[in-house]
């Protein structure tokens, strides 16, 4: 929500975090905050972009950050350290802890840490409607009380308590008291040695370290911490007080420190729950979740009904979608020509038409296909099916040395590849984690899908949305290919357990689902603004220079000799339509792009690409987005077009037969990441020489995936 005020009412600008467990509606809520209207925005403390939306409340202006959804403020899982890093470091005004009222035992587990560090905090006890039919009540006051802030029950989708819950922000941000001073107590020799290495904390950072911050630090080293560790390690004193104290603990209660605390937090949970929370009984609940399972992850059954819904997803993508691309399709038409009467004759005109008009509006057409898309996948995150589908591929993920919570990158990578690598980080094992990362390109994302629908629609029309299943099909099985060839390779041992949350079902609403859809299109939409507006601009002065071309023939001649004939009607216009088209190629071939694409093009000679089909691989580079906008701008000067139709499909048609079709797509599916991906693998990989390697990788597997289809599909041809 965005409450409107005047700029003169507002008094304070603040920083509010979102911090939360998976699956519990934390990006519903964030939703609902920002309506939809948020950004990415690099903050100096975390080596990563966050999504932050503002909202106006009660004269305060709430600079809203979503944090990734994690369990532990630990230093396992790089989402972790980057939730704890923001916190300490960045240091926001109000955390809001939003906690799923069904199952508070497992969500107070991040709460109980999150008090150690002593930040102000709101609780939004959500989903709170499904914890009442199940016959929970909870005692508000006490909960407040025992957790150190104002709690109010909300309920995400339907956006109740939201209100509330911003009135407790301003709250606890103005009001004197100091809700976040509870303390979590431990057995008293755990106790003895916390107090021991946070004097010691104390001492050596006199100025910077507060009473909670020190406190914090003693028990995260206790735990054996990693980065606080890391962080600690020139001071010697600290580090072998640390060791000594550890010694004794294991000593005297054959556990080591972290088994206690964790045991310490656990045991605070549940007198926590027994004394707030009573199970009235008064409704029966009728538990639909494992109704639903019996059937969606049914042993036979389970996998089958998973890829039908996948198929049903793209077959809806090029059926559904074709109408509405019709009406764009139209659409850039019309402007086309209407610049084209409207504009005089010249450079300008030509690179506003062909070059912007043709580029960026060839590939505008297709948003209806990828907002049905990202609708799909949308769908598929809040009902909870997504993590169905990592466990059905469990089993097959294992084969390969991974499991079942690696598949959620993958699927992810449906919509895009960036954040599909950055989703890596909630798998802990680093090796895993570079596996999932270097394999997650392979996915078909959104980029691809306007070049499958365009060549599907062209060479394969009959049987177009089942094509379009099929390159993603390919997309996983490839990954999977890669994945045992390199666990093969470069990252051999055994695989980590699985062991991953299955969230209960819900029925998004429809608000929620077209947030979350146009979300995705915005994204969409910036990028057509900008790389590929760019993109079709650069192409365009590629193929339109130099203008001064020697050609082989005298075209101007040939077509008043046509003219001069007096032929038939239809005769004529087929004649000056062929000259049109042969003077076109002898222009582009002789331009920059076209020497370019010549000079490339023995590389793809065997796979059958010419030279227009070489140039789009390559733009495509930058962004896949590009490769149809390439097409679009290459065909819209009238190389290779029939007699009357000057569509690109039509240019498509007749520049190559079907099987090079399909070998192209296979290339586009595989080949070189975008350089967004290539920049997400450097940072979740640590290094340039990761990036590196898998765009070796992707253009290998490409040029051999691709001649493959061409030596099997000749076979049958």
């Amino acid at each position: 929500m965005d409450v409107k005020v005047s700029a003169s009412s507002i008094t304070k600008t603040v920083t509010v975090a979102l911090l939360g467990n998976p699956n519990i509606g934390k990006a519903t809520l964030f939703q609902q905050l920002s309506g939809g209207h948020h950004q990415d925005v690099r903050f100096p403390g975390a080596d990563v972009r966050m999504e932050v939306g503002i909202v106006h409340h009660a004269g305060m202006r709430m600079r809203v950050v979503d944090l990734p959804g994690i369990y532990s403020l630990s230093s396992t899982t790089p989402d972790e350290i980057i939730c704890r890093d923001f916190i300490m470091l960045d240091k926001p005004d109000v955390v809001i802890n939003v906690l799923d009222a069904g199952n508070l035992e497992r969500n107070l587990f991040l709460t109980t840490q999150l008090i150690e560090m002593g930040v102000p905090r709101v609780y939004a006890l959500n989903m709170s409607d499904e914890a009442h039919m199940r016959g929970m009540r909870f005692n508000m006051e006490a909960l407040s009380m025992k957790l150190g802030g104002p709690i109010i029950e909300t309920v995400a989708r339907f956006r109740r308590g939201v209100e509330e819950m911003l009135d407790a922000v301003v709250d606890t941000i103005e009001s004197a008291r100091k809700y976040h001073n509870v303390a979590i107590a431990y057995d008293d020799h755990l106790e003895e040695a916390i107090e021991g290495v946070q004097q010691l904390v104390k001492e050596l950072h006199p100025e910077t370290m507060s009473a909670g911050h020190a406190r914090w630090l003693a028990i995260k080293a206790l735990e054996g911490d990693k980065v606080v560790l890391r962080r600690e390690s020139e001071h010697e004193s600290l580090v072998t007080a640390i060791e000594d104290k550890c010694r004794d603990i294991v000593r005297m209660h054959g556990d080591d420190a972290a088994v206690l605390l964790a045991d310490g937090r656990y045991g605070y949970i549940t007198g926590l729950i027994q004394q707030t929370v009573e199970m009235t009984g008064a409704l029966r609940h009728v538990n639909i979740t494992d109704m639903v399972d019996n059937l969606l992850l049914h042993r036979v059954f389970g996998l089958p009904l998973f890829l039908a819904a996948l198929w049903l997803m793209f077959q809806a993508t090029f059926t559904v979608g074709q109408y509405p691309m019709a009406w764009l399709d139209t659409g850039v038409v019309w402007l086309g020509d209407t610049l084209t009467a409207i504009l005089p004759a010249g450079l300008t005109r030509d690179l506003i038409v062909d070059g912007i008009i043709g580029g960026v509006g060839g590939i505008l057409i297709f948003l209806p296909n990828i907002m049905i898309l990202f609708l799909f996948i949308a769908f598929f995150e809040t009902t909870g099916y997504m993590a169905r589908a990592a466990f059905l591929m469990d089993q097959v993920m294992h084969s390969i040395g991974l499991h079942g919570k690696a598949f959620i990158p993958l699927i992810m990578g449906f919509g895009c590849n960036v954040p599909a690598i950055m989703a890596t980080r909630a798998i802990e094992s680093r090796r895993d984690r570079l596996l999932c990362i270097l394999i997650a390109p392979f996915m078909s994302c959104s980029a691809r899908l306007p070049v499958y629908v365009l060549f599907a629609g062209v060479f394969f029309a009959d049987w177009a949305g089942t094509v379009v299943f099929g390159m993603h099909v390919a997309g996983v099985a490839v990954a999977l290919g890669a994945a045992l060839m390199l666990r093969t390779v470069l990252f051999r041992g055994e695989g980590d357990a699985f062991v991953m949350e299955l969230p209960p079902y819900r029925l998004p609403t429809i608000r929620s689902l077209i947030m979350h859809m146009w979300d995705k299109a915005v994204h969409f939409l910036r990028k057509i603004a900008g790389v590929v507006f760019v993109g079709s601009i650069i192409i365009w002065f590629l193929q339109a220079f130099p203008r001064d071309v020697e050609l082989s023939r005298d075209y101007v001649a040939e077509r008043a000799a046509v003219v001069a004939a007096a032929a038939a009607p239809e005769v004529q216009r087929a004649a000056l339509t062929q000259l049109k088209n042969a003077e076109a190629r002898e222009l582009q071939k002789e331009r920059y792009l076209g020497q370019i694409g010549i000079a490339v093009q023995p590389v793809f000679e065997s796979l059958g690409f010419n030279w227009q089909t070489t140039i789009s691989l390559m733009t495509g580079m930058v962004a896949k987005e590009i490769v149809v906008s390439t097409f679009g701008v290459l065909y819209n000067v009238g190389g290779d077009v029939d007699a009357g139709n000057d569509s690109l499909r039509a240019a498509l048609a007749g520049a190559m037969p079907p099987l090079t079709a399909l070998a192209f797509m296979v290339f586009t599916l595989l080949y070189m990441p975008c350089l967004a991906t290539i920049a997400a693998i450097r940072r979740e990989a640590g290094t340039w020489g990761w990036a590196a390697f898998s765009i070796v990788l992707s253009l290998a597997l490409a040029w051999l995936m691709a001649l493959f289809v061409i030596m099997v599909g000749g076979l049958f041809a």
